[in-house]
């Protein structure tokens, strides 16, 4: 009689499992459909996962297809709704035109994880507007849109050409391109560069690209839906180690700073921040602390290094796919500075058709396919749809880069996408790469810098092509938290030796 029992109370507690579970999900379902009448059309999301499993699958074909849902579209992270702003001219009235209320970040756990809720990038509110405001006037002091700045990247343009061409076979050019654009951010925050055979900085450079990959992964967007996770070893734990590692090398430049600092003369971000946490100390409001600083540093260190560096990488397959585009680019540099003279800023218009490549470079290159996320600051309107507070927002950078309104050649890589009926350089208003309104990317100036100085004093001395029987790349690329192009090798032959033979 008792076994019965047992074997009774145990199909009570497997159907009081099965009925609760047959409730989470009708109840999910429900609040999916209320949800779904609430917010702009999208792909049909599934109960608990949303439209996750797509966007795992194929995150670029999701990034080409949304718009058909119209110039606003929803999709489900998990069971939180994200909506997609599919036109430049949606995207300006939501971050321009409402920018107070459209200027917000949203909370992503696998970030907050690793910088507690620190930083720049991805704070909001009265932390958010100091350390912005502190970190453009220190970068301005310390170069950036000023000529030392651009003095750094033409210095740093010739040590990544003669390192280029060391190479005497096909070579993986990622390490000396992120090192090259690491330098330049490097030299301001930290004060110095570092050699590209130095093993430590290499290390550190090969584990900030891995979490770029990681956070933005399939394993870092289920981090975000479980967050508790984090409590328990598995692969994400290496998210963590690795964010450690860097501050922990941040830190030791800090207590190293901090021992030769003279607050008559700082020498860079780090000096500069040392000295505000001394003049702020006395103010009740004041985000500024070492927790801060060291985030702060990571911050600027990470957005100065891999986004400019994949985007080169990306120009390199172009431009190898393109032999005649990198052969009219060679032609156009030489012809205005020879083959000793450095490029500067100063010559983008005696270059129109090279400065067009580099813009077309950043198209196509479309590193970051939905823009950096948003989060609306407060409820408001937009379209008609009544937008919480905390919704998550998105600019499809990918339609608004492929366009017909705007390119001549939307689906082909074609500098002619940045040239007028005469020749002359021609920036269509929907070349938003980084993005538009309050939030716009903090080192625009030093990034277009970098690109345009590194890619002319490139494509002025090295002829870049594929190693003999070379696959065929995927073009979609790698999409974690910037979109990498999959590893490959190029050949660099010295332009100096071909043509002056």
């Amino acid at each position: 009689m008792g076994s019965v029992l047992k074997i009774l109370d145990l199909n009570s507690v497997v159907l009081a499992l099965v009925l609760g579970l047959i409730f989470l999900v009708l109840f999910e379902i429900m609040r999916l459909h209320v949800s779904r009448g609430r917010t702009p059309p999208g792909p049909r999301p599934l109960p608990f996962l949303g439209t996750l499993l797509d966007s795992i699958k194929d995150p670029m074909g999701s990034a080409r297809s949304i718009h058909q849902y119209g110039e606003m579209a929803t999709l489900y992270i998990g069971r939180q709704p994200a909506i997609i702003l599919n036109t430049l001219e949606i995207t300006k009235e939501a971050l321009v035109q409402d920018a107070a209320a459209f200027s917000g970040r949203p909370t992503l756990p696998v970030i907050d994880w690793i910088t507690n809720g620190l930083g720049i990038i991805l704070v909001n509110g009265h932390s958010w507007r100091q350390q912005r405001r502190f970190a453009l006037h220190t970068l301005r002091n310390f170069g950036l849109g000023k000529k030392t700045a651009e003095d750094r990247v033409i210095e740093e343009g010739r040590y990544l050409v003669d390192e280029m061409l060391k190479e005497g076979t096909a070579f993986d050019p990622q390490h000396v391109i992120q090192n090259a654009t690491s330098n330049i951010i490097c030299s301001t925050v930290f004060g110095d560069r570092f050699e590209y055979d130095n093993k430590r900085f290499a290390y550190l450079l090969k584990i900030l690209n891995e979490n770029f990959m990681l956070t933005g992964s399939p394993l870092g967007q289920i981090f975000n839906m479980v967050p508790f996770i984090k409590h328990f070893p598995g692969p994400h734990q290496k998210i963590l180690q690795n964010a450690n590692e860097l501050l922990g090398f941040i830190r030791e430049e800090v207590e190293e700073h901090r021992q030769t600092l003279d607050p008559e003369n700082p020498r860079d971000f780090i000096d500069a921040y040392l000295l505000e946490i001394e003049k702020q100390k006395s103010h009740e409001d004041s985000t500024f602390h070492e927790e801060n600083m060291l985030m702060s540093t990571a911050d600027l260190f990470l957005a100065g290094t891999d986004t400019t560096a994949t985007t080169i990488r990306w120009g390199l397959i172009f431009l190898m796919e393109n032999p005649e585009v990198q052969e009219r680019c060679h032609k156009e540099i030489v012809q205005v500075l020879g083959y000793d003279r450095l490029p500067s800023m100063d010559a983008r218009d005696k270059l129109p058709y090279t400065y067009a490549t580099v813009h077309e470079i950043q198209r196509c290159a479309n590193i970051v396919p939905f823009g950096v996320v948003h989060a609306t600051t407060q409820p408001t309107k937009l379209r008609g749809y009544d937008i919480p507070k905390g919704m998550i927002i998105a600019t499809n950078l990918t339609r608004i880069f492929t366009d017909e309104k705007y390119w001549k050649c939307p689906d082909t890589f074609n500098p002619e996408n940045f040239l007028d009926e005469n020749g002359h350089f021609n920036k269509p208003e929907a070349f938003i790469a980084f993005s538009v309104g309050p939030r716009v990317c903090l080192g625009e100036t030093l990034a277009k810098t970098e690109l345009f100085i590194f890619i002319t004093s490139l494509l002025q001395r090295i002829q870049f092509s594929w190693p003999p029987n070379s696959k065929h790349l995927d073009m979609d690329g790698i999409v974690g938290l910037v979109r990498f192009p999959h590893p490959f090798k190029t050949i660099c032959r010295s332009r100096d030796a071909k043509d002056r033979q």
